[in-house]
């Protein structure tokens, strides 16, 4: 499997060509300090000369073979030399697409503006400063897809990693280093909270649990029940978006879309379950997502008691699964949120 650049590298690799086409010197290419990663060529899709001291170049975000959102999205630099004043030789601004903390800070992390300092403070003359704007003309409807509103990063992406480098790991490699967390958390202690996405994991530190009782399932939610069960946990909590929880309700323990999506179908049920009127569970059998569904519940003030219905079926069903292939019943609690992490019951 490929490896790949995570997305503060493309930023740093268009800024660096913006900086050339300034000097004149046009590139196809150009070269990175990686930082602890070593070094790297990252290809530049287009660059252009707007003034003597402005240029904009773009990259593509490559990631490898990681099933990364950001795959294939441009990302543009505009890059503007101006006399410096003494103060910050580099200012990183955040352009659309690329979101704002909910202070209004641009959402550009420590990884970025380490690799900006080895790679572009070099480039300046000692008499100009740059101020470097990063755009992601996809960025504000890719972030809708993530929990990115969740963590107070607004209408856009952000430039975040802890390595310029994206590793991909295979399907046995992923469920492995998931199970080696649990055995580890599950040595310290018999009550353990599964969580599911970065909103499940925010909401499982507000409800009181600590870092050495979070582990992530991503899919596997039914191997690493019967995995935790084995070691000997007694208590678990299942933590996460109701979009993907919801599917334990239909028996569907590993939650991989490309395995079986039957979201909707079991919101109708759990419609038909709680008497709601025809025509408003034909309106959820014609919704094509559970988040549509849900915000058509609450519209019609009935959200809390499917979902409180759902919450029920998760945990039995949750706990038959474990029993059934352990022998052993344990104490199995759900939480269901949306995607910004409030939640739903």
């Amino acid at each position: 499997m490929k490896s790949g650049y995570t997305l503060p590298v493309f930023a740093i690799a268009a800024a660096k060509a913006a900086i050339f086409a300034i000097k004149r010197k046009n590139s196809t290419s150009v070269e990175l300090d990686l930082l602890e990663s070593g070094s790297g060529t990252v290809e530049i899709a287009q660059s252009a000369i707007i003034d003597d001291n402005t240029a904009i170049a773009i990259a593509i975000s490559n990631p490898g073979d990681n099933l990364d959102l950001t795959a294939g999205t441009p990302v543009w630099a505009w890059v503007k030399l101006e006399s410096s004043t003494g103060g910050e030789r580099m200012i990183l601004e955040a352009g659309e697409g690329l979101g704002r903390t909910s202070s209004g800070e641009p959402a550009i992390y420590q990884l970025a503006r380490n690799l900006a300092e080895v790679n572009l403070l070099q480039l300046l003359p000692e008499h100009l400063s740059a101020r470097i704007r990063f755009i992601l003309p996809e960025g504000r409807a890719l972030a809708k897809r993530t929990s990115n509103a969740a963590f107070g990063i607004l209408e856009g992406l952000s430039l975040l990693g802890t390595s310029a480098i994206s590793k991909p790991l295979s399907v046995e490699d992923k469920l492995e280093e998931f199970r080696a967390d649990l055995r580890t958390k599950a040595s310290n202690s018999h009550q353990i909270a599964f969580y599911i996405g970065a909103n499940g994991y925010q909401v499982a530190q507000n409800l009181g649990f600590q870092t050495s009782q979070l582990v992530q399932t991503a899919n596997w939610v039914g191997a690493m029940l019967v995995e935790a069960a084995l070691l000997g946990v007694t208590s678990i909590t299942l933590v996460g978006y109701h979009g993907k929880l919801l599917k334990l309700a239909g028996g569907i323990f590993n939650t991989s879309s490309h395995l079986a999506d039957a979201r909707i179908d079991i919101l109708v049920r759990a419609a038909v379950h709680e008497n709601l009127p025809i025509a408003l569970i034909q309106e959820i059998e014609r919704s094509l997502t559970a988040e549509t569904v849900h915000k058509l519940l609450v519209e019609h003030d009935c959200d809390r008691v499917i979902f409180q219905y759902l919450t029920d079926q998760i945990t039995r069903r949750a706990t038959a699964y474990v029993q059934k292939y352990t022998d052993l019943k344990i104490e199995i609690k759900t939480i269901l949120c949306d995607r910004l992490g409030q939640l739903v019951v």
